[in-house]
């Protein structure tokens, strides 16, 4: 018999609402019914109430938890500065997470979420649609059978809008950062620098970033880490610098080709099988990339094609099966520790080893 899973969803209206539909994606999902929705926006508890069609309303989600005791809480919202209390609040009444990006501040907080899910026996998977993607799968195959040689570099860049720097480093390098781990592993150090205006970042740089990130700087971010392959992996994002199509992803450089990887449950993935990375010298054509190899045209279709359907059946496959899914609790963790190394190597000035041993926000501690 299908087990099936009361959800209970938290959004913040006007402070990161509903993440990028998190809320609706477990109406797709025939294993779960939501029973009730918390929003501190009384009129965003409304339009969710409708959205949603629940009946059970809280303007508080402590007290929804503790009234409905859920299987599973959708943490909805994107503001980083109420993912921790949030994630507690959950696993004190025993309840899963699925949760949207980026995880969470501080590495102290990182640590103390991993704890809370390990004591309470509960799993966590966070919105990194990539990580569930079966044309992932397809592409680490690939790679491990050697269709671009041995791997050298992975680079990877935000989009470079607006919030290019600090912000695009948290709110979308957390994708790239994640692209890395799922294909590369862990990396053993990092290297990088953070500037403002082109001088080098300092506790006057400093600010309270946008959308709860917390502390904050730097227009320009530049990034290496050293991988377990002796690969190296690069990410740099330059506020203003958007290109148009996007530079938006990851590309895996190899000795005998190139992957272009963007994101996304089944994301637009190309080769260029040229050793030489240089088509306009090799006469060498881009191909696509699906689940089903090198080529041939992408078979899956809706629901998978959805942003959360994958990452939610990842949860639900790891709580009945009693292991970790991709996208976990630890992953999370891995991701922010890239983030957060970046701005401890700038303060360090020199190359810091992961995992790190300074778990307060590197920026805290500039002078």
């Amino acid at each position: 018999m299908t087990n099936h899973y009361r959800v209970a969803v938290i959004g913040s209206t006007g402070r990161g609402n509903y993440g990028h539909a998190l809320d609706e994606a477990w109406l797709e999902i025939p294993e779960t019914s939501i029973v009730a929705v918390a929003d501190d926006d009384a009129d965003g508890l409304k339009t969710a109430s409708e959205r949603l069609g629940v009946t059970k309303l809280y303007p508080d989600y402590r007290v929804m938890l503790q009234k409905e005791k859920p299987d599973i809480v959708a943490i909805c919202t994107r503001w980083l500065d109420q993912h921790r209390d949030m994630i507690l609040a959950s696993t004190a009444v025993g309840a899963h997470v699925y949760m949207e990006k980026p995880f969470c501040r501080t590495l102290l907080e990182a640590d103390e979420i991993v704890r809370s899910c390990e004591q309470a026996h509960v799993k966590l998977c966070i919105a990194h649609p990539t990580r569930f993607s079966p044309t992932l799968e397809t592409l680490k195959e690939l790679i491990g059978n050697g269709v671009i040689g041995d791997v050298l570099e992975y680079r990877g860049r935000g989009k470079e809008d607006r919030r290019g720097g600090g912000e695009d480093l948290w709110v979308l390098g957390t994708h790239v950062m994640d692209m890395i781990l799922a294909l590369g592993g862990q990396p053993q150090w990092c290297f990088a620098t953070v500037t403002e205006g082109g001088v080098a970042v300092r506790e006057n740089h400093v600010t309270e970033g946008k959308e709860g990130i917390g502390l904050l700087a730097g227009d320009t971010v530049r990034s290496m880490y050293g991988m377990p392959d002796g690969s190296t992996a690069y990410f740099a994002s330059k506020r203003h610098m958007r290109g148009r199509p996007s530079r938006y992803g990851l590309q895996i450089f190899g000795s005998r080709g190139v992957i272009e990887l963007l994101e996304g449950p089944l994301p637009s993935v190309k080769y260029l099988a040229d050793p030489s990375w240089s088509p306009g010298r090799s006469n060498a054509h881009w191909q696509n990339i699906s689940s089903a190899g090198i080529g041939v045209p992408e078979p899956l279709k809706a629901p998978i094609s959805s942003r959360h359907y994958l990452g939610i059946k990842e949860l639900i496959h790891a709580i009945e099966n009693d292991c970790q899914p991709k996208g976990s609790v630890y992953d999370a963790r891995n991701a922010t520790e890239m983030i957060l190394a970046i701005f401890d190597s700038h303060r360090m000035g020199k190359p810091v080893s992961l995992p790190l041993n300074n778990r307060q926000h590197p920026l805290s501690m500039l002078s």
